[in-house]
């Protein structure tokens, strides 16, 4: 029977998005779970999955139209031939142990399918096989009657790297720029965004405070730690969780720098909602680390790969992008001294990052002697409503915020 897709509904506040790419055309046959086409709303970028495996068989809306919630926007009819059945047997390469025998082979229970031949597996499994290029066959399942978990694929994909033989992920091309004097429309994400800056510098008055903060303890640390981190927690070791840290260790200080107005009244908010900005090809998202004064710097590094990554790879959820208290925007990776931030509303401050870079600093001794060093030095600029903060209050919070770094005593775990 056909199968109607229906613009879904990104979040409670959406009523409508705008198909910005369609992934398939008419009469390519689709599995179930497969990206189908890209949809644009006022809140995330997302991909959009057949519901059901099948040719499609209608588009009823074109790249650009912006439709509301619930509208049929394409047909799914006829059926696929079902994958062929999994072996009865999969061999597997135990790995030798020094000084023991020679890699050997053993016998590992048949992969367990639902009908039809699907292996038995969810949509966040078969997602992951897809990214990586991965037969779900080959992978034993430790589920229940044989599900493959997400445990069970992440455990493959380890152990695959560790022998080096993990295929390249392919690289997305961006779309070429528009030729001189094009008019191109903005994306539905480039109006937004548009919105808010605008609003923003109209309802806030802006003040920025820039500190020139010492990295040097932190960088030697994280060149000691970094392959030890990555090997021993599955996350690379950047300067981001050392920067998300301090400035959570500063806002559990001085709150009135994650509060926000309503109104009259001030918002003092329970948690630290944090956000961090990730530039794309197409434009800006934030998407946010709740209560992100709980998380270990363990957690804040793999929370903070992990977002960045679904937002380049639209993947993210709506309500993985709302709610934020308080956000850093990190343009030193594009080479900037420092930028002086919009705030993101309804917050009250934002931390701009500045490029991380060796200068010659002079030191001085506990006993007034000056020394001429090499240190890494790095520029932060707090974009701050003088509305709701004065300056003693951000020069406090950067105080507190300088001191977190350049005094790191933190464990990494």
């Amino acid at each position: 029977m056909p199968t109607d897709v229906v613009m879904p509904q990104m979040g409670e506040s959406i009523t409508e998005g705008t198909i910005t790419k369609w992934l398939k055309k008419v009469g390519d046959t689709v599995a179930q779970d497969e990206p189908l086409l890209e949809i644009s709303t006022d809140k995330v970028d997302a991909e959009i999955p057949a519901p059901v495996a099948g040719v499609l068989s209608e588009i009823r809306f074109a790249a650009g139209d912006t439709v509301g919630v619930n509208t049929v926007i394409a047909v799914i009819g006829g059926a696929i031939a079902a994958e062929a059945p999994a072996p009865a047997r999969v061999e597997a390469v135990a790995p030798a142990t020094a000084g023991g025998p020679a890699p050997a082979h053993r016998e590992q229970p048949a992969v367990a399918q639902e009908p039809g031949g699907r292996v038995r597996s969810s949509p966040l499994v078969r997602r992951m096989a897809r990214e990586n290029q991965i037969e779900l066959n080959g992978i034993p399942g430790s589920g229940a009657a044989g599900r493959i978990t997400k445990e069970d694929i992440l455990g493959y994909l380890k152990a695959r790297g560790a022998g080096g033989a993990a295929a390249a992920a392919p690289v997305p091309v961006p779309a070429p720029p528009p030729l001189a004097g094009e008019l191109v429309p903005m994306t539905r994400m480039r109006a937004v965004i548009a919105e808010r800056m605008v609003e923003s510098k109209r309802i806030a008055p802006h003040v920025h405070s820039v500190y020139r903060i010492d990295l040097t303890r932190i960088a030697r640390l994280r060149e000691r730690a970094r392959e030890r981190f990555e090997q021993r927690h599955g996350v690379k070791l950047t300067y981001m969780p050392f920067i998300a840290a301090a400035a959570i260790q500063a806002l559990r200080r001085f709150p009135i720098v994650n509060a926000s107005l309503e109104g009259t009244s001030i918002r003092y908010h329970a948690n630290i909602n944090l956000g961090i900005a990730v530039a794309l090809e197409w434009g800006l998202i934030v998407p946010v680390i709740r209560q992100a004064e709980q998380r270990s710097f363990v957690d804040l590094a793999r929370t903070i790969a992990d977002l960045a990554g679904r937002a380049r790879a639209k993947k993210l959820q709506p309500e993985e992008t709302g709610g934020s208290t308080f956000t850093l925007t990190n343009s030193g990776v594009f080479g900037d001294e420092f930028g002086t931030p919009i705030i993101n509303q309804p917050e009250s401050a934002i931390l701009a990052i500045g490029a991380l870079k060796k200068e010659p600093v002079v030191l001085t001794d506990a006993e007034g002697n000056d020394t001429i060093a090499i240190r890494s030095m790095q520029h932060y600029c707090l974009g701050f409503d003088h509305r709701l903060i004065d300056g003693a209050d951000a020069g406090k919070f950067m105080t507190e915020f300088k001191k977190g770094l350049e005094s790191w005593e933190q464990e990494l775990g």
